[in-house]
């Protein structure tokens, strides 16, 4: 016999069925009263026992129903950038390309989606954001969760780095990455942006080491760069990562924090030496060019004065001759030439004084050619 207390029998509900919670009125009220589990529970059984009462046919439409159903979970959507990796049983069987696509639904095949061409980024030696790798990355600062990062946090244990000629240098790079074949990156390396951190530091450490710390602060950037980029691609290639290295860039090459002070002075002083040697190369540069212009110019003058003093001589001795054969033709007339030839050159540069004997002494006369500049006698041939 039913209880008084039973939901069924509660007053105006003729004992059959339940009653309809009040919804109170439109303008607000008590809320609404949780529908009656007992209630819910006859209302399945009531309609199993339809169901039933239906026969093979009603069992074989909802069968029908259930499959189309299931087969119908497995469309999925891949994005533009996106590439489908279907799974039977887990091991994988086919990549599937952008736009809808299906596939055996669970637990025959599974799908895993990777974003192909999105530019993923790693950092070394700092963290500006929070990244979803740093979470298993060993390299916190003190141990810490990755979460206590802040932006730009600089990680000493990862920037300092040893260069060639034993001094210590602060880097901070970033490499950009991108998957290259996603079957072998999702299923051969677990952890990927990790994977790419650590071989992508050691290369970088490698390279820092067999650099001197001028080259790695001044122009050598581009070439540290191109090594890290190139050694890198080579480590992952051999772990058969499917990652792609896009480019390496060096955020910060900068001296230690502690000694950056001094290392600034001598920088300003290697500058002042610079600066020094480029100006005495540049006097040098501008001495030694007209030095050598004036050399040069004194041997012109001087083989210049060679050839005429060689052309004189020939000339003096070609008169010479010619006198000479003149000579033994006729003596008597050449001595006579010779001889006033000769008082006319002396006559020509001295006073000219007079000499009677009447006057028992010289008599000077007066000089008209005296105040004049003598001309030079020109040589005859």
């Amino acid at each position: 016999m039913p209880s008084d207390h039973n939901p069924w029998n509660l007053p105006g509900n003729g004992g059959n069925r339940p009653r309809v919670p009040d919804a109170g009125p439109p303008w607000g009220g008590p809320p609404r009263r949780p529908p009656d589990l007992d209630h819910l529970a006859q209302s399945a059984r009531d309609y199993l026992h339809r169901f039933l009462q239906g026969g093979p046919r009603a069992i074989a439409l909802s069968g029908l129903i259930v499959i189309a159903v299931w087969l119908f979970t497995g469309i999925y959507r891949v994005q533009p950038d996106e590439l489908g990796l279907v799974l039977r049983f887990g091991a994988y069987t086919r990549s599937t390309p952008p736009g809808l696509n299906w596939h055996i639904p669970w637990p025959i095949e599974s799908v895993q989606v990777l974003a192909v061409t999105r530019i993923n980024r790693v950092e070394i030696g700092f963290r500006s954001a929070i990244a979803p790798e740093d979470l298993t990355n060993p390299h916190t600062p003190s141990g810490g969760p990755a979460d206590a990062l802040q932006p730009q946090t600089d990680l000493r244990e990862e920037s300092l780095m040893l260069t060639g000629d034993e001094n210590i240098v602060d880097i901070n790079a970033s490499v950009f990455w991108r998957i290259r074949d996603a079957a072998a990156y999702a299923f051969n390396t677990r952890n990927q942006p990790y994977t790419v951190k650590s071989a992508a530091e050691s290369v970088l450490r490698q390279v820092i080491g067999h650099t001197n710390i001028q080259s790695a602060l001044t122009g050598g950037r581009a070439a540290i760069e191109e090594a890290v980029t190139t050694g890198t691609q080579k480590i992952l290639d051999e772990y058969g990562t499917g990652v792609e290295i896009t480019q390496v860039q060096l955020q910060k090459v900068d001296p230690p924090a502690d000694v950056v002070e001094s290392f600034r002075d001598v920088q300003r002083a290697t500058t002042d030496a610079d600066r020094a040697r480029n100006e005495a190369q540049a006097y040098s540069n501008d001495i030694i060019p007209r030095a050598r212009g004036d050399a040069a110019a004194i041997l012109a003058q001087a083989q210049g004065d060679k050839q005429a003093a060689i052309a004189t001589a020939n000339g003096q001795a070609q008169r010479f001759l010619s006198v000479y054969a003149a000579y033994t033709q006729a003596r008597d007339v050449t001595l006579k030439r010779l001889y006033i030839e000769t008082m006319q050159e002396l006559l020509s540069h001295s006073d000219t004084t007079i000499v009677d004997d009447r006057l028992r002494g010289m008599l000077p006369l007066l000089q008209l050619n005296q105040g004049r500049t003598a001309e030079p006698a020109e040589p005859k041939p």
